[in-house]
């Protein structure tokens, strides 16, 4: 006989833009994100008998979303996620969990004439400041921060050698090449218990953001790369250390290759090695690399 082993349901790209204006200064400022609310319970008969008494239409969940939204901060994500999170399992007492997913778009404020303009913006990558956020009744709230689409390169103080050769390798060593990703990062709170506790270190998730992501940037840029593996090491390790209440960091880093062209073949120009200056950027096959670094022994699952 057939059951339903495990279910979940709700509204996803939910589009949200809030504007703070501050009637003193003049000054705006604005935060746009999308959100994906997820909702756990006893909902199976739904699944199995047809029977929708047991289901919160996702389009209330949206409703949802923009009336806590005008009634609470939605910075940082991370509390703003808690407070979607916890509402559903306190409003309807079938519901036993909520999964809340925080894409925050970037609009970086302009400079005109030297100053910060008070209501303009432009949106200077692709990058993305990511909250997942999940609450159960009786356990409490589980938070993944992140950053994703952050695309860095640089053009040498890159090596790749010394790794396995047999007869499937074609790879050539190289002591100095270029080193291109687009970072996939995250790091997992230690379990909070209630929304008081998560309001207790409002200040700690912007820190953490600001921290993670700077040292992303300059160990990529500093550290002479043995290795994707190595770097992205370096970079969970310090992360760890800034942040303490953080128990886990992930990274998944795609290797964009850069292949250098030989032109040899025309008038004998030097292209390859030392004398490499023109290269095809590579959309496919890439490499693909993964960790998670954690304070403790046990070993969660990538």
């Amino acid at each position: 006989m057939a059951s339903v082993s495990a279910a979940r349901y709700g509204k996803d790209n939910v589009r949200l833009y809030k504007v703070h204006r501050d009637e003193k200064t003049g000054v705006q400022t604005v935060n746009e994100t999308t959100v994906c609310v997820l909702l756990e319970g006893e909902i199976e008969t739904s699944y199995t008998k047809a029977d929708n008494s047991v289901i919160v239409a996702t389009d209330s969940i949206k409703n949802t979303v923009y009336l806590l939204a005008k009634q609470n901060p939605v910075t940082p994500p991370e509390l703003f996620g808690s407070i979607l999170a916890a509402h559903f399992p306190a409003r309807y007492a079938h519901i036993h969990a909520a999964h809340v997913k925080i894409i925050t778009h970037r609009w970086t404020r302009m400079t005109v004439d030297g100053k910060p303009h008070p209501h303009s913006f432009y949106r200077d990558g692709t990058e993305t400041r990511n909250v997942e956020v999940t609450f159960r009744r009786n356990v409490g709230f589980a938070i993944k921060s992140g950053i994703q689409g952050l695309t860095v390169l640089k053009s040498t103080g890159s090596a790749f050698h010394g790794f396995v050769r047999d007869e499937y390798t074609t790879l050539g060593e190289t002591w100095d090449r270029i080193l291109s990703t687009d970072v996939d990062a995250s790091w997992d709170w230690k379990l909070l218990k209630t929304l008081e506790d998560v309001k207790a270190i409002i200040p700690k998730f912007d820190a953490a953001w600001e921290s993670a992501r700077e040292i992303t940037m300059s160990t990529f840029a500093t550290d002479y790369s043995a290795s994707v593996q190595a770097t992205m090491y370096l970079m969970s390790e310090q992360i760890l250390a800034a942040v303490p209440l953080v128990e886990y960091v992930t990274y998944s880093l795609p290797n964009k290759h850069y292949f250098e062209i030989d032109m040899q073949w025309h008038k004998g120009l030097k292209n390859t090695g030392k004398d490499a200056e023109v290269y095809a950027p590579q959309s496919g096959p890439n490499g693909l690399i993964k960790c998670i670094v954690s304070r403790q022994s046990s070993k969660p699952k990538l």
